[in-house]
């Protein structure tokens, strides 16, 4: 039997401003929505990992002990990715990359005007959160700088990922092989790609809704853990907002010379090539949804047809009825048309 629509006015009334509010909200800037929503998202999970990051860079010029690690950036970061998908992403839908937006429009029919303003949000909330740490930090930054002028290290250290830049643009260290940098994050963004695919997919027993984000969050830790000290990005809009940032603050040395390209870019083919193996491998159109994921689904179908937003799903296939699977039935090959039914045997203990 499936279960009765409530809708949070119904329990919680809105004051009237708020009603109309969401009315305009919904059809007039529903557009507006969205990208303000990817920002803030890109916002948290960004601001989250810069500041165990500067903690880490500005300690080790200044020798500070103890007042940053890679173990607190990797924890920060998945902290902070789960802050931006549960409060984000009913929104918006939860991007927060633009490899996951490109590879949305080229594989799922992700309206492609949508990802050009989800991709400058994303990139825009990267930029304006790294101005924000900035500041916050700026009195340590400047101190760190002096220790590196002091050494007569700046233009060694400076623009590197032992440098105060190198809290907000990513660099490599000096003498870093390309190639293998290059080999680095591909296969690394590969691996996220792969988990994000995991996390999306409704037949996905293993993991439901509300597990998801912290299974994104902890498989980004793990990226940082194991591959950041050779340099990754991992998130197109994280490094080009940062390092857009960076050239606003310190002019063209901070471009980063040719690993700019590799940051940038990399994370968009590796997401792509993940969810054509999930697809092609992992994943299965002959699978049922599970039960959380149906309510999951269900829920953000009622919210666009309720708001008329454009359909993202096929609301037929998740109405309740003998197709349903909230009505306890149980479909099984045997009973299709033309399949003999075995007898079944159970089992015991």
């Amino acid at each position: 039997m499936a279960r009765e629509v409530v809708y949070l006015h119904d329990v919680d009334p809105r004051p009237n401003y708020m009603s109309t509010w969401e009315r305009f909200k919904h059809r007039e800037v529903h557009w507006l929505v969205e990208m303000l929503a990817e920002m803030l998202g890109v916002f948290l999970y960004v601001y989250a990992g810069l500041g165990p990051t500067a903690a880490l860079i500005v300690g080790n010029l200044t020798a500070e002990s103890g007042i940053g690690s890679l173990y607190t950036i990797g924890f920060a970061y998945a902290i902070g990715i789960v802050l931006a998908i549960t409060l984000c992403s009913a929104a918006s839908g939860g991007h927060f990359s633009p490899g996951v937006t490109i590879t949305l429009a080229l594989f799922k029919g992700f309206p492609k005007a949508k990802a050009v303003r989800y991709i400058v949000a994303q990139i825009l909330g990267s930029y304006l959160t790294c101005l924000v740490v900035y500041v916050q930090w700026k009195d340590l930054l400047v101190a760190a700088e002096e220790v590196l002028n002091a050494k007569g290290l700046y233009n060694t250290l400076m623009f590197t990922n032992l440098g105060p830049a190198g809290v907000f643009a990513l660099y490599v260290s000096p003498g870093t092989n390309l190639h293998r940098a290059l080999l680095n994050e591909f296969v690394t963004d590969f691996m996220l790609g792969l988990a994000i695919c995991g996390v999306m997919d409704p037949t996905n027993h293993f993991i439901p809704p509300m597990v998801a984000p912290w299974i994104i969050g902890f498989t980004y830790s793990v990226a940082i853990w194991g591959y950041a000290p050779t340099a990754i990005a991992a998130n197109t809009a994280r490094d080009v907002g940062g390092r857009l940032m960076a050239l606003t603050i310190w002019g063209k040395q901070a471009a980063g010379g040719p690993y700019a390209a590799i940051a940038a870019l990399t994370n968009i083919p590796a997401t792509a090539l993940a969810f054509i193996v999930y697809d092609l491998f992992l994943g299965s159109g002959t699978r049922t949804l599970t039960p959380y994921h149906v309510d999951f689904l269900r829920a953000r179908v009622q919210y666009q047809q309720d708001n008329g937003l454009p359909p993202q799903l096929r609301p037929d296939g998740l109405k309740s009825g003998e197709n349903s699977l909230s009505n306890g039935a149980e479909k099984h090959i045997g009973d299709m048309p033309g399949v003999e039914r075995r007898p079944t045997v159970r089992n015991h203990v």
